[in-house]
């Protein structure tokens, strides 16, 4: 593990360092591409209310995403086993996926105002889909020879299901749930966008409009980091979760962690 994270932190530092450099030799204006060091400075005229408004975000984040995942999950499963769930919902599911989530947020502000909410509802639209596809394909992919044998030892369905389905199913349900913790941070940033008081996107749109590209650099790292810690966490559990699947087996083989 930390290996890989070493390596993390070496390509970072080398863009950023990149970054640097290249601001100097080619004399980029600072209103148009702000040097890391610039941003740096950006963070520290304001750290208090930077670091207020990534916690407004955060939290807006964290209350959408653990929506869609309560959700998404029990709904996968009626989805999954369900022919008369399948059949009703889930082409519901398609047509509603297809409304960009986008265009309908200013919508929301309309019916709900600029409450806490309606930015949570959007965060919550985002990452319900990719999670509920996963888990529905998880839950789908026992192979008919493993069902078969596990009846023919006498398993009921109960055991079926929590011995050998969803293990099985883990490693889709994890990923979803990785591709939904990525579409949270964006989802949360485009709700504050369209009408908020507070959080990054309202810090961004503050500052731009003030031309001061180094604070929203510095807004936009901040927002990039409070997803990464998100889809890091969701990561983690994923390790102890199914450590014994391809995916993390591949890991191990490039070094101690």
């Amino acid at each position: 593990m930390w290996s890989r994270h070493r390596n993390v932190l070496i390509t970072f530092a080398l863009l950023f360092a990149g970054w640097e450099i290249a601001v100097h030799v080619f004399r980029a204006p600072r209103y148009i591409l702000p040097a890391p060091t610039a941003v740096w400075e950006g963070f520290l005229s304001q750290p208090g209310r930077m670091l207020a408004n990534t916690w407004a975000t955060t939290q807006i984040i964290v209350v959408g995403y653990a929506i869609a995942v309560v959700v998404s999950i029990p709904l996968a499963l009626l989805i999954a086993f369900s022919r008369f769930v399948q059949t009703t919902l889930y082409p519901l599911l398609v047509v509603f996926q297809i409304i960009p989530k986008i265009a309908v947020a200013p919508l929301f502000i309309v019916w709900f105002g600029f409450g806490f909410m309606p930015k949570v509802m959007l965060v919550f639209l985002l990452s319900f889909f990719p999670i509920v596809i996963s888990a529905i394909a998880g839950f789908r992919s026992l192979d008919a020879d493993v069902e078969d044998f596990a009846r023919s030892t006498g398993a009921g369905a109960w055991r079926m299901f929590f011995k050998i389905r969803l293990p099985q199913s883990l490693p889709n349900i994890f990923t979803g749930l990785k591709v939904g913790a990525a579409m949270a941070a964006t989802a949360a940033v485009v709700a504050e966008f369209v009408g908020s008081d507070s959080g990054l996107g309202y810090l961004i749109l503050e500052y731009n409009g003030f031309i001061e590209t180094a604070k929203v650099f510095a807004a936009i790292i901040l927002l990039s980091l409070a997803g990464l810690a998100i889809y890091y966490l969701v990561e983690a559990v994923e390790r102890l979760a199914i450590p014994w699947h391809v995916s993390q087996k591949s890991d191990d083989a490039t070094g101690p962690r």
